[in-house]
C-alpha cells in the first residue's frame, strides 16, 4: 500500500491520536554503526523531528511531545552535553521560519532554567515567536524527568493547601493534572519509542496511564514519515478499553 493511501485511510477512520509522545532513542548507536561520533546521530535525528512535525500536521495531530533532553542526560560527558546544547540552538535558529510557516506552537516542559543561558534564551525566543500559532503544539522536553514533574506538582499542591486556596478533600486526578507541566493539554494517546529499547525512561509518568505504547527497532535518525505513519496505523487498529471490556465499549458507543 502506498504511503499516501495509508494516510488517507487513517484520516477517514477518524481514529487519530490527539497527542503523541516520542522517546527519540538510538542516535548514539546509529552513529556508532557508521563509525561516526555520537553527535552525528543527534544531528541526523533533527531531520527526523522535522519529518514527524510535518506528518503530524498532515494527519491532524494536535500535540507532539518529544523527549529531547532528560534530567539524567546531564550525567553524560560534558563535551556531549555541550554539543547537544549547541545543536538545540542551531536547530531552532535554522528551523524557526519553517515552524512559523507550519503554524507550529513551541512549548517546553522541564527545568528550562538549568540550561545554559544561550540555550535557554533561544528556546524562550522561539516560544515567544510562536505563542499565537494555532496548529500543532510541539512540547520540547528539556531537562525533563517524570518523577521530578510529580514532585514539582505536589509541592504546588501543598502550597495551595497551606495558603487556604485548596481544600485537600477536593483533590482528585483532575486537580493534580492542572499542576503538571502539561496542564490544559490532553494526555498522550500514543507513546512511540525508537531504537529497540522497551522501557518508559521516566517520561510523562502520570500522563501515560492509558496511553498505547509502540516500540520499534528503528533508530531515531532512520525514523521518518513512513515509519511514523506505520505507528499511527498500528494505533488506529487498536481497541482502547480504558479498563472496560469490548462489549462495554460497544454499548457506550451506541448510547
Amino acid at each position: 500500500m502506498k504511503l499516501e493511501e495509508k494516510i488517507q485511510i487513517i484520516k477517514e477512520s477518524g481514529n487519530i491520536p490527539r497527542h503523541v509522545g516520542v522517546i527519540m532513542d538510538g542516535n548514539g548507536r546509529w552513529a556508532k554503526r557508521r563509525g561516526l561520533p555520537r553527535v552525528a546521530g543527534h544531528g541526523e535525528g533533527v531531520n527526523s523531528v522535522e519529518a514527524i512535525v510535518e506528518a503530524c500536521g498532515e494527519l491532524g495531530i494536535d500535540y507532539l511531545t518529544i523527549y529531547t533532553f532528560s534530567e539524567e542526560n546531564w550525567r553524560r560527558p560534558s563535551w556531549e552535553v555541550a554539543s547537544l546544547m549547541q545543536l538545540l540552538v542551531s536547530t531552532i535558529n535554522r528551523k524557526i521560519k519553517r515552524l512559523m510557516e507550519q503554524n507550529v506552537k513551541i512549548q517546553t516542559i522541564g527545568h528550562l532554567e538549568k540550561l545554559p543561558d544561550f540555550a535557554r534564551n533561544s528556546m524562550q525566543k522561539a516560544m515567544e515567536m510562536t505563542k499565537d500559532n494555532t496548529g500543532l503544539t510541539l512540547n520540547v522536553a528539556l531537562s525533563y524527568g517524570g518523577r521530578q514533574e510529580l514532585v514539582d506538582s505536589f509541592k504546588k499542591l501543598a502550597q495551595e493547601i497551606k495558603a487556604g486556596r485548596l481544600d485537600e478533600r477536593h483533590i482528585n486526578e483532575k486537580t493534580i493534572a492542572q499542576f503538571l507541566y502539561t496542564a490544559n493539554q490532553p494526555d498522550p494517546d500514543l507513546i512511540i519509542r525508537t531504537g529497540g529499547e522497551k522501557r518508559i525512561s521516566n517520561f510523562l509518568l502520570w500522563q501515560i496511564a492509558y496511553a498505547e505504547i509502540y516500540f520499534t527497532e528503528t533508530a531515531w535518525p532512520d525514523f521518518r514519515k513512513p515509519q511514523f505513519v506505520d505507528a499511527i496505523w498500528d494505533y488506529a487498529h487498536r481497541e482502547r478499553r480504558f479498563g472496560m471490556v469490548s462489549e462495554q465499549l460497544k454499548n457506550e458507543m451506541n448510547v
